[in-house]
C-alpha cells in the first residue's frame, strides 16, 4: 500500500481558467455569483484545487479569454498563489473570419491570420515557461461538395508544419481532434488516427491529445490510449463525460468504470510516469455546478479511478492471461475496479497535511463568501448565449 500511496502523491492534474467561469449551452448560460473577471481570478480559483487536493498544482490558460499585457507577470501572480501556468490554449474558432474554416480556410488572408495566432501564442509561451501549446481546430464543412477534402488536409499540414518549426527544443503542442461539431459533414481532424498521421510526420514534439468526450458511442478509448503510448505519441488527456456527445460534464460523472479502464492502459504502459510527459487535463463547463467545487471533485474521481488502477493485481492478471483464463483475468480487474479507494485517499491527504474530504474542506474556508463580495461589480469571465 506504500507504492499506491507514494503513486498517487506524484500525480499531478491540470485544471483549465475557463472552468471558472459561467459557461453553458449553445441555449443558455447560467450566470453564478463570484465568477472570475479577469485571468488572475481565475488562477486564484484554480489555486483553491490545488490547495485543498495537493494534486492540481496548473491551470491552463485560453488565448484570447485570457489575454493579458504581461504574460510574465501572470505566470508569477501563478508561483505566488502556489501554482503555475500550464498548456497554452489556442482559439481559432470564434471569429467570424472561421466561418468557412482557420488554417483550413479557402481564403489564404484567413490561413494567414489564423497561422498567425498559434504562433503569437508560443511567444505566450516562451514568456510563462510553458511547456505545450494546444491545438483544436473547428475547421470542416457542412455539405458534401463544399470544398476539397484532399486539400483541406494539405493546407492543415502547412500550419501545422509551422508551428512546429517555431517551437523550442522544449517545448512541443499538443494536437486534438473532434469527431463532429461544429462542422457536421466533415471535420478535418476528426479521430486519433488523423491527429497521430499528422503528428508522426512532423516530429516527436507533435503530440496527440485524448478528448474524453470526442468520440463516437461505444469507441474503445482505451485503446487509443493503450496504442498511443505504445507508440510514444500520447502527450495529454482532456477529461471529461459525456452521455451523448461532447457534454463536457466532470470527468467520471457518466462512466467511473471507463475512467478505470483508461487509467489501467495509462499505468500498463507507462504513461504515468513524468518523463514520459503525458500531461493530465481537465476540459469541462460547469454549467449549474459551483465551479471550483466541480474542479474539485472531478480531481477526486480522478484520483479514485487511479487508485483502483493502481490496486490491481498485476501478477495474478498477468498469469490469467497467459493461461486464458478469462474469468479469472476479467474477476482480477472487477476486484480492483470495485474496491472502495475512499478511506485510502482520505489517510493519504492526511499524510499529507490536507483535509480527508477536500470539498468540505473548500465550503468551510469562507472563500466562496469573500469572493462573491468582492467581485460584485464588473464583468464575470464567460461566454453568452
Amino acid at each position: 500500500m506504500t507504492a499506491v500511496k507514494d503513486a498517487l502523491r506524484r500525480q499531478q492534474i491540470e485544471t483549465p481558467s475557463w472552468a471558472y467561469g459561467n459557461s453553458g449551452t449553445r441555449f443558455k448560460v447560467f450566470a453564478q455569483q463570484g465568477v472570475p473577471r479577469t485571468p488572475r481570478e481565475k488562477i486564484a480559483d484554480a489555486a483553491q484545487v490545488h490547495r485543498f487536493t495537493g494534486v492540481a498544482p496548473s491551470v491552463a490558460v485560453h488565448i484570447p479569454w485570457d489575454t493579458v499585457d504581461d504574460y510574465a507577470e501572470l505566470a508569477a501572480y501563478a508561483v505566488d498563489q502556489g501554482v503555475r501556468i500550464g498548456a497554452v490554449n489556442t482559439n481559432v474558432f470564434q471569429d467570424d473570419d472561421y466561418m468557412l474554416g482557420s488554417v483550413t480556410n479557402p481564403d489564404p488572408a484567413i490561413r494567414r491570420k489564423a497561422l498567425d495566432h498559434l504562433l503569437a501564442c508560443v511567444d505566450i509561451m516562451d514568456a510563462t515557461g510553458s511547456r505545450d501549446l494546444k491545438l483544436w481546430f473547428s475547421d470542416g464543412t457542412n455539405y458534401p461538395g463544399q470544398d476539397d477534402i484532399r486539400t483541406r488536409q494539405d493546407r492543415m499540414e502547412e500550419a501545422l508544419a509551422a508551428v512546429y518549426e517555431r517551437l523550442g527544443d522544449d517545448q512541443r503542442f499538443l494536437l486534438e481532434y473532434k469527431l463532429f461539431e461544429p462542422a457536421f459533414y466533415m471535420t478535418d481532424l476528426p479521430d486519433w488516427g488523423a491527429s497521430y498521421a499528422h503528428c508522426l510526420k512532423l516530429g516527436p514534439k507533435a503530440q496527440v491529445v485524448v478528448d474524453t468526450g470526442h468520440h463516437a458511442p461505444g469507441t474503445n478509448i482505451e485503446f487509443i490510449v493503450a496504442f498511443l503510448l505504445r507508440e510514444g505519441r500520447l502527450g495529454a488527456f482532456d477529461f471529461n463525460s459525456r452521455f451523448y456527445a461532447d457534454d463536457d460534464l466532470m470527468v467520471g460523472a457518466a462512466d467511473p468504470f471507463q475512467l478505470y479502464r483508461i487509467m489501467h492502459e495509462v499505468l500498463r504502459g507507462g504513461g504515468y510516469d513524468p518523463a514520459t510527459g503525458v500531461r493530465f487535463m481537465l476540459d469541462q463547463c460547469h454549467n449549474i455546478e459551483p465551479k471550483i467545487q466541480g474542479q474539485i471533485r472531478s480531481v477526486l474521481n480522478v484520483q479514485e479511478a487511479t487508485a483502483k488502477a493502481l490496486l490491481i493485481d498485476t501478477a495474478a492478471l498477468g498469469e490469467a492471461q497467459r493461461t486464458g483464463d478469462v474469468l479469472g483475468a476479467n474477476a482480477v480487474f472487477m476486484d480492483a475496479y470495485n474496491t472502495d479507494v475512499r478511506p485510502l485517499l482520505a489517510e493519504l491527504r492526511e499524510e499529507m497535511g490536507l483535509h480527508a474530504d477536500p470539498v468540505a474542506a473548500y465550503k468551510a474556508s469562507g472563500y466562496y463568501e469573500r469572493v462573491v463580495g468582492e467581485r460584485k461589480d464588473g464583468q464575470a469571465a464567460g461566454w453568452g448565449a
